[in-house]
């Protein structure tokens, strides 16, 4: 057995294991299917691929390269699901945003390969050397591997959103999965890249693939045994293409690798074509490697400081940051997400968690950490008794505290909810989240990457950031109190409709029952009587039905209605009440298109305002007329009056009322439906001497 084929086995050996290993897991998920998946199809396609170069016979290497092209179309689907889903805790949400794409990478692949089988590979020919067999690609073939490396990229994206967006011991738990997975799709696009590129598949690029898949096995493996890999909640930004390092990288090597295939093209070609190019590929993603180096990046700006005399933090740039990290966020949860991400990328800590006061001050609830899940986190909060001595103690001490170096008991139940990760991760610190000497949460940091002590320059910076922190909190709790008080003032109002409605209809009961005495004999007055009852009962009904959906704006139903008699209807009660005299004057008017029970409000309210503000010998005057395609009608009475400053400022506003008993919503009410019905109502009013209103109705013309 030579070395290409021990490593064609231990690759197949390793990507099988470790898909039954992950099939047989207790807990799986639609994650770890995906990931059973996309293995089982990397191990067939390694198998054909195997196969392939092990036969001696053109036809036989041409029906295993085939195969192994219809196992390379099944695996862009499983592994981009993956990407979307693994460690994020909205993955729903990506595979929404994504669905087209992700039905795109199952069904276009797979169709390509199955529909066009017989024409993926068109002929074998010679490498550009002459020493080994080439199998020349179909159309349907290029098309394949086209598709495959942008689903390549598309994986490499996602996995690299998934990298950025954790933070702390989070991104310690899954690098190595990312890295893994990562590798072997690196690899996958360099040799999809020289099959484009030469229209072609040299057999010799299987050895790149069974390397990366052996290499990227193991990181995989190595991920595995670290716990809660598959547990971590990450929430990546939803911007998919922006400051992608992935597509840049893609770019440049494609780029290079373009101007290499020129170049040996006019020469007349080179042996070490291939070898260049995966040289190439290996130099970009080790200087990725160290660009996202938790160390270098700390090393490096601590060499900065130490030799060009640069203070550590560039304070300008941290604000800018934490200003549009955090200016968005309306809620505590996802302010201190942000909050904890950043502290965790200024400082270089891997663990970063943060806990807020309930509203008694007296326990601490779990809020967001890069260190361990919403389960995890909620098994750790202090109990009630420590958590109300931790308050206590942190009132006291608004400082950043070092507590692992601190000896009293709440420093301990500090360090039971904040466990070391690292043996060798420095000094674990809590932070106050205290604003006007309120307690308002707290933050700890811990496992900070090569174990580096905070200095004053830190526990300085720290304080800043925990009353910025503290201050942001108290605007979103603020806020959140002031989005209540409004949702609660809005139902409030159309509440109060409701009752003012109600308040109207117990009124006409009220003078029904004022003349029951005087006229019970009357056959006549207890029948109109019994349809005045009648009528009040089903007008509460329909009120009590329309609670159960209330709207922010009046709706109408427009019928063709004759409003002269609509306004004889409303009077005909008031008109039986001995001390109210009401005088009309109802001019010959067009039917018109209204809402017969809103308008019948309207007249209502005004009626009844009307009698409410005359004395023993007041009178109410009701008009209609018609004029330049308006319908108007008037209400006016000699009764007491209003200011001119109320009538301006308050007459429609709700909860504005000059009456003792009243509500103040009924012109409110009024003016809402008028204006629903597309038409207007003014008002003329001066104290002692009365009142009149004047409602405009468009006249429409209605059709024969």
């Amino acid at each position: 057995m030579n070395s290409a084929v021990a490593l064609a086995v231990l690759s197949i050996f390793f990507s099988g294991a470790l898909a039954f290993g992950v099939a047989w897991q207790e807990r799986r998920s639609v994650t770890h299917w995906a990931f059973v998946l996309g293995m089982l199809a990397l191990t067939i396609e390694s198998i054909f691929s195997a196969l392939s170069a092990m036969a001696t016979l053109p036809e036989e290497m041409i029906r295993w390269q085939n195969l192994r092209l219809l196992a390379m179309s099944c695996m862009p689907g499983p592994w981009l699901f993956f990407a979307l889903s693994y460690s994020r805790g909205d993955y729903q949400s990506s595979v929404r945003k994504w669905r087209f794409l992700l039905a795109g990478a199952f069904l276009l692949p797979v169709s390509v390969a199955f529909l066009y089988r017989a024409k993926l590979i068109s002929s074998v020919g010679r490498s550009l050397e002459g020493n080994h067999l080439v199998f020349i690609l179909g159309t349907p073939g290029f098309i394949l591997n086209f598709l495959f490396f942008l689903g390549a990229l598309l994986v490499l994206m996602n996995l690299e959103r998934t990298f950025r967006a954790s933070v702390g011991t989070m991104r310690w738990r899954i690098k190595f999965m990312l890295l893994g997975v990562g590798i072997l799709f690196a690899a996958r696009a360099y040799t999809s890249t020289q099959i484009l590129l030469f229209h072609a598949i040299d057999l010799s690029l299987q050895s790149v693939n069974f390397t990366a898949l052996l290499v990227g096995c193991l990181l995989v493996l190595r991920s595995l045994f670290r716990e809660g890999h598959f547990e971590v909640n990450v929430y990546p930004s939803h911007s998919v293409l922006h400051n992608s390092f992935t597509v840049v990288l893609a770019g440049v090597y494609l780029v290079i690798v373009g101007l290499f295939a020129k170049v040996v093209s006019a020469l007349g070609g080179e042996k070490a074509f291939t070898l260049k190019a995966f040289l190439v590929l290996v130099a970009l993603v080790f200087f990725t490697m160290l660009l996202l180096s938790d160390r270098v990046r700390l090393r490096t700006r601590r060499f900065i400081s130490r030799h060009f005399q640069r203070p550590i933090y560039d304070y300008r740039a941290i604000w800018k940051s934490f200003s549009e990290s955090t200016a968005s966020c309306i809620e505590p949860t996802e302010l201190c997400r942000a909050a904890a991400k950043l502290v965790a990328n200024i400082f270089q800590v891997l663990s970063v968690s943060i806990w807020l006061v309930d509203d008694k001050k007296e326990k601490l609830a779990f809020t967001a950490s890069t260190s361990f899940s919403d389960n995890k986190g909620n098994s750790l909060t202090p109990q009630s008794a420590d958590a109300a001595e931790v308050i206590r103690a942190l009132r006291n001490h608004p400082e950043p505290i070092d507590i692992d170096s601190s000896t009293e008991k709440w420093a301990a139940a500090l360090r039971r909810c904040h466990p070391d990760e690292f043996r060798k991760g420095g000094s674990r610190v809590c932070v106050p989240l205290i604003l006007a000497g309120e307690v308002l949460g707290l933050m700890t940091l811990g496992d900070r990457v090569s174990g580096a002590p905070f200095l004053q320059q830190d526990f300085d910076l720290l304080k800043c950031i925990g009353d910025e922190v503290a201050a942001g909190l108290s605007n979103v709790q603020l806020s959140q109190k002031l989005l209540q008080a409004k949702e609660l003032e809005a139902f409030q109002t159309m509440s109060a409709f409701f009752v003012h409605d109600l308040k109207n209809t117990a009124s006409t009961l009220n003078l029904m029952l004022r003349n029951l005495p005087v006229h019970f004999d009357d056959p006549a007055f207890r029948e109109d009587a019994l349809r005045g009852i009648a009528k009040s009962v089903d007008h509460i009904n329909h009120l009590i039905g329309r609670l159960g959906h209330l709207r922010h704006e009046v709706k109408i139903n427009l019928t063709e209605t004759d409003l002269n008699e609509v306004i004889s209807n409303a009077l005909a009660d008031w008109e039986k009440v001995t001390d109210v005299a009401i005088a009309k004057e109802l001019r010959s008017l067009p039917r018109m298109l209204l809402d017969r029970e809103q308008i019948l409000k309207v007249i209502t309210n005004l009626v009844l305002n009307a009698r409410e503000a005359l004395s023993k010998d007041g009178r109410i005057q009701i008009d209609t007329q018609h004029n330049d395609g308006w319908g108007i009608l008037t209400v006016a009475d000699n009764g007491c009056g209003m200011s001119a400053e109320f009538l301006t400022r308050s007459l429609f506003r709700p909860f504005q009322t000059t009456k003792k008993s009243g509500l103040g919503i009924g012109m409110f009410q009024s003016k809402m439906i008028v204006e629903a019905h597309g038409g207007r109502i003014e008002a003329e009013s001066e104290l002692g001497k009365g009142t009149t209103f004047r409602i405009f109705l468009p006249l429409q013309k209605l059709s024969k």
